[in-house]
């Protein structure tokens, strides 16, 4: 099994999906494929397989919304495929987690970008020797 390569890592804030949406800490591992979520008060993300994680990867990302900066916190709405929003914030620190995130998965799509051109010009190459060797 290969190691995962975390690109950033912090603490970042969620808003609960329930009828309060109160904000609740989470630890935060940024990948090359998307977001691990973990509860804060758990340290250790290589331990045991019951340990709870929330995936959000990549390819079901659309985009990422600053929404404020406001007492030093950034807002940011993180908007998925079905049309599902997510709603995090953080400290002003550095580069802010929207901003890391963002270009992320710009580089996410522009990997699959280019391996579907790939794909294609490969699956052209096939179909023109085979129209070549037929005819």
């Amino acid at each position: 099994m290969n190691p995962i390569q975390v690109m950033k890592e912090g603490h970042l804030e969620k808003r609960s999906n329930g009828l309060l949406q109160l904000w609740k800490k989470k630890r935060c591992l940024m990948t090359e494929d998307g977001l691990h979520l973990y509860d804060y008060k758990c340290k250790d993300t290589t331990a045991a397989p019951g340990l709870k994680e929330k995936q959000i990867p990549f390819e079901h990302m659309v985009t990422v919304d600053c929404v404020e900066n406001k007492r030093g916190l950034v807002y940011f709405t993180i908007v998925m495929s079905g049309g599902k929003e997510i709603d995090f914030r953080c400290q002003q620190e550095g580069t802010a987690w929207n901003a890391e995130i963002a270009l992320a998965l710009v580089r996410f799509k522009n990997r699959l970008a280019v391996q579907t051109g790939k794909n294609r010009y490969l699956h052209q190459s096939s179909s023109d020797e085979d129209f070549i060797s037929s005819g």
